[in-house]
């Protein structure tokens, strides 16, 4: 009978023992499903977060390309009305050399005419011969200082056209640059998150810094470069000079007065 209770009561400790190792199992388990649910979490956080920025970097980078296509198509509106006004002005400055060279020789084969009517009045007749001599000459002058001032329109319009291409070319670099600076921020934002320890975490936050200070760097030269600047120089380059006003004082035309 002894017996009997004593291998009832191993019976029950044992049971006892098995009761409490599950319970011990289960809370271990229940500890690393909800560790692993919240590192689930934060991975899905931190790719949540890395989706929005790339998608607004995109949206930044559409957004820009627009604006510079919308500014390019501007711009080539500007220069073709400026181009019909300097032709139309052409045209006319044209039209009106050839009436007065057309009326200043009318006016010399009337006087000749009348002239040579009478002939006591030789002497006359050779002080208008030299009047009309001056006139046409000084119809030919015009012509061609007229011409001399269509080829300096010419001329700065070529360095107009040369000084967009330069700010064209400058700008792409520019945002080269800032493609290749978001993604190092990209980079570092990433490794800042997944630092294994406090070290590898400060450096990352450098980089990080280092990043987003270049970055801002760069917006604001391309800013200074779509208002008109030059931009600073940035990674070894820099923006091309701007060329020398050449307009003559009082040019309606000129861009750079």
């Amino acid at each position: 009978m002894a017996e009997q209770k004593e291998s009832s009561v191993l019976f029950s400790l044992k049971e006892l023992m098995s009761l409490e190792e599950d319970r011990i199992k289960q809370e271990e388990d229940d500890r690393r499903r909800k560790e692993e649910a919240e590192q689930q979490a934060r991975l899905d956080a931190e790719r949540r977060a890395r989706e929005a920025e790339e998608a607004r970097v995109r949206g930044e980078e559409e957004r820009r390309r627009q604006e510079e296509q919308r500014g390019r198509e501007e711009q080539a509106r500007l220069d073709a009305i400026r181009q019909a006004e300097i032709e139309k002005a052409r045209h006319e400055a044209e039209q009106h050399a050839r009436l007065r060279q057309m009326q200043q020789q009318q006016d010399h084969e009337r006087q000749m005419v009348a002239l040579s009517q009478d002939t006591d009045k030789k002497k006359l007749r050779n002080i208008a011969i030299g009047i009309g001599a001056v006139l046409v000459i000084g119809g030919t002058l015009g012509g061609y200082a007229f011409y001399s001032s269509s080829q300096e329109q010419a001329r700065i319009q070529a360095l107009k056209d040369e000084e967009i291409r330069q700010k064209e070319a400058q700008l792409t670099k520019l945002m080269a640059d800032l493609k290749a600076q978001n993604d190092a921020v990209n980079e570092a934002q990433a490794a800042a998150a997944n630092a294994k320890s406090d070290a590898d975490r400060l450096a990352a936050q450098a980089k990080l810094a280092q990043a987003q200070e270049n970055a801002k760097k760069t917006q604001a030269n391309i800013a200074a470069v779509r208002t008109g600047g030059g931009g600073a120089k940035t990674g070894g380059g820099g923006g091309a000079p701007r060329p020398a006003c050449t307009c003559q004082a009082g040019d309606p035309l000129c861009s750079c007065l």
